[in-house]
């Protein structure tokens, strides 16, 4: 015979004692007639159905038929592999991979089902109890980002490793999924940026996961590589609120959000390249996240974010947010500093400190704590040098004017052999002797044009169009000495042979 619970008994026994059939009894309780059928002679046997006397209490009634005996207990399949589960259980695998590596490796040949039961009598029971605290529409937003596998890169032709960012409004649970292939903060900003323009408004709060991408986790803990999102949450005016380390209960609507974008989106789903990706989930939230029943709020969520949530949303800024990085950087000796390979001048004054750089999409601006020292367009280019004539002292930044046109024109002033000596400077490796062409004609500043063109004169005469001949020569006092190759006066400067290089520059 079926065994019921006290109280069921007790209810069969006061529909007896008030008239009702066995078969209305059966019919009401979902149980079988034979059941009704036996208690009742039980009942009779005890004397339980007498009006006359009080109604048996449920403890009368499990001291009269004793406890139910137990539930006969069958040997899990999964029993023989205990060792190999509890060691994947203590490690965090899925069990939908112990499955798996239980049927490939190891001649399993139950159900997932099965794992799954066992996994759970292995978990610790959860007495600890929460309050489930629905936030107001437009009052908060939590946000995942994490790696979903590779995906065509459609500059290159290549798979690359590919991200899935997930923001998800709490209250109607509507979200903005994009796919990108790094983990930089500018990436983060950008999703956002894209996430708020998408909503037609901002939350007024935003959780951010405890993250595993690595890259991204260490920038939004630093507290100079993390200015931009701080920036950013001001221009938005946003709260950032972490959540609470190994407390996903603080964080349910989004938790494993790239999780449940892999499974729902991803199962089965083949795509050209990460374009292709970002355009069909577009559609996909749109068209099934957005249009589900959702299991908590049992409204689909893109109609509770358009009648409940898109009003109460903060309105976008005039201007969107374009910071991208912060950086620290030094200060080299060529009063420039390096940022992604080009290079940017800030005041000799600064050499051998540190300033913090802020990169927008299209500018760079440094700054020396609080105070903005220069701004750039940012270099489209690793290699190439951005300079400014006033970062220099008064004595090094006139080399930044006498560009190599402006030496020949000024050599062509001062005299042929002049001219003839600088372009035979510049001719081979322009860019190494330039300095020296420069510094040949500075000389006039303290000999006068006539001296340095006789000394070019000579030097040319001797087949030597060198700098330092020239100035050897003005410092001897020879350049008004006779053009005689045996002359003694002569042998005081050192001849040497003029050498080109072989291959071209």
């Amino acid at each position: 015979m079926e065994r019921l619970s006290m109280q069921l008994i007790q209810d069969i026994i006061y529909r007896l004692r008030q008239g009702q059939s066995e078969r209305a009894i059966a019919s009401d309780l979902k149980h079988s007639r034979i059941t009704v059928h036996r208690y009742r002679e039980l009942a009779r046997e005890k004397g339980y159905l007498d009006k006359e006397t009080p109604l048996p209490t449920p403890g009368q009634l499990l001291a009269e038929f004793g406890p139910p005996a137990p539930p006969p207990v069958q040997t899990s399949s999964v029993e023989p592999h205990r060792t190999q589960v509890e060691a994947w259980f203590a490690k965090g695998v899925e069990m939908t991979a112990m499955h798996r590596h239980l049927v490939e490796c190891h001649g399993y040949t139950g159900s997932y089902g099965s794992v799954r039961r066992f996994v759970q009598r292995l978990q610790a029971p959860k007495t600890q109890a929460f309050v489930r605290i629905e936030t107001a529409p437009g009052e908060q937003a939590q946000v995942d980002f994490g790696a979903v596998g590779k995906l065509k890169d459609p500059t290159t032709g290549k798979e690359r490793p590919a991200y899935c960012f997930v923001l998800t409004l709490s209250h109607s649970r509507h979200q903005y999924v994009e796919f990108v292939f790094d983990q930089t903060l500018a990436t983060w900003i950008g999703c956002h940026r894209r996430a708020f323009e998408s909503f037609g408004g901002v939350p007024r709060e935003i959780v951010v996961d405890n993250l595993k991408a690595a890259v991204l986790k260490a920038a939004l803990e630093d507290a100079v590589l993390s200015a931009p999102y701080r920036q950013m949450a001001q221009h938005y005016e946003f709260l950032i609120h972490p959540c609470r380390v190994r407390t996903p209960q603080h964080k349910g609507k989004v938790e494993n959000g790239v999780h449940y974008v892999q499974r729902n989106f991803f199962a089965g789903a083949t795509f050209r390249d990460i374009r292709d990706a970002n355009q069909r989930v577009q559609r996909w939230v749109l068209e099934y996240a957005g249009a589900r029943d959702h299991g908590t709020t049992h409204e689909p969520p893109l109609q509770r974010f358009r009648q409940q949530e898109a009003e109460a949303l903060l309105p976008l800024p005039k201007e969107p947010f374009h910071l991208l990085a912060v950086r620290s950087v030094k200060v080299h000796r060529d009063c420039h500093v390096v940022l992604e390979g080009s290079y940017y001048s800030v005041s000799h004054t600064y050499i051998g400190q540190t300033l913090e750089a802020h990169l927008y999409e299209k500018t760079v601006q440094l700054f020396a704590g609080l105070t903005l020292l220069s701004t750039y367009e940012r270099a489209s280019k690793p290699g190439q040098r951005l300079t400014r004539r006033e970062h220099y002292p008064a004595n090094k930044a006139i080399y930044l004017e006498r560009t190599p046109d402006w030496c020949r024109e000024n050599a062509t002033r001062i005299g042929p052999a002049c001219s003839s000596l600088t372009l035979s400077l510049l001719s081979e490796r322009p860019l190494d002797q330039l300095r020296a062409a420069q510094n040949l004609l500075g000389l006039e500043a303290t000999v006068g044009a006539p001296r340095l063109e006789a000394a070019c004169v000579r030097a040319l005469h001797f087949g030597d169009p060198r700098y330092r001949r020239v100035k050897s020569i003005l410092k001897a006092g020879l350049e008004t000495e006779p053009l005689s190759e045996s002359a003694s006066a002569e042998r005081g400067v050192a001849e040497s042979r003029v050498y080109t290089y072989a291959r071209g520059v």
